[in-house]
């Protein structure tokens, strides 16, 4: 991937973060983009010694007018966008506010659209381009108790294939990856809060989670960048308009 421009979203930390050194360590100058400078930093560490030019740019997604700002930091040159943001609150759907779902769209859609529309005519000139949006298996089998989670997931993976009909004639592919249980931040606050809502050991809620997991473990961050970087290289080319799963085969469906 040398010579190629990567953004990457949510980057601080879990999938983001492995995906940003996947993209470097495969040769792209990697821009890594998220709301805290501190875990940022932390990043751009990771990143020493993985090429150069890579930069990090603070920005919250759920602020539209930051993610303008930062599109004009960034600038136009993007070939290669991964559109990943943490995950809205769990919750029953039938509970949720109306608010909640209006700003986990604003985060998860418009954010994303407004990023593609900036970048777009770059790919588009130069007949090459990678979007990939790492959202959830909950687009395949709604997940339970993250309503308002399945349901914004939903209307990203619609929203990508759509796009993946309108750029592909451009060069331009549209994929999403849906990680299975992954040992990130997000999965340790689930487990945790497992452990005290049914007062049973770490163990017994870890096993409870893996029993539909036929790999029989949880995955590693890198795991999921692994996919990730394949999308965005060229031998991914003829790849466009779908849904991976990296889940170690526990989502129930083809």
């Amino acid at each position: 991937m040398t010579g190629k421009h990567a953004l990457v979203c949510g980057a601080s930390k879990g999938i983001g973060q492995a995906c940003a050194i996947e993209l470097a360590r495969a040769g792209a100058r990697v821009t890594v983009l998220a709301r805290s400078q501190q875990n940022l930093e932390a990043t751009m560490k990771s990143l020493e010694g993985l090429g150069q030019g890579h930069r990090p740019v603070v920005c919250d997604v759920s602020d539209l007018n930051q993610v303008r700002a930062a599109v004009a930091i960034i600038g136009v040159d993007v070939d290669i966008l991964v559109c990943n943001s943490g995950g809205p609150n769990p919750g029953l759907l039938l509970a949720a506010e109306t608010e909640s779902l209006g700003a986990a769209f604003t985060q998860h859609v418009l954010a994303n659209l407004l990023l593609v529309q900036a970048f777009v005519p770059h790919m588009r000139a130069h007949k090459f381009g990678r979007i990939i949006n790492i959202i959830s298996t909950s687009v395949k089998i709604p997940l339970p108790n993250l309503g308002v989670s399945n349901t914004v997931r939903g209307a990203v993976a619609s929203w990508a294939k759509t796009l993946a009909g309108e750029l592909g004639p451009h060069g331009i592919t549209v994929n999403n990856i849906l990680p299975g249980y992954t040992s990130t931040q997000r999965l340790e606050q689930i487990l945790v809060n497992n452990v005290q809502k049914t007062g049973q050991s770490r163990e017994e809620v870890e096993k409870g989670f893996l029993k539909d997991v036929p790999v029989g473990r949880f995955a590693e961050a890198q795991e999921l960048a692994y996919a990730c970087v394949f999308l965005a290289s060229p031998m991914a080319g003829y790849i466009n308009g779908i849904n991976l799963p990296v889940d170690g085969g526990r989502t129930g469906c083809l």
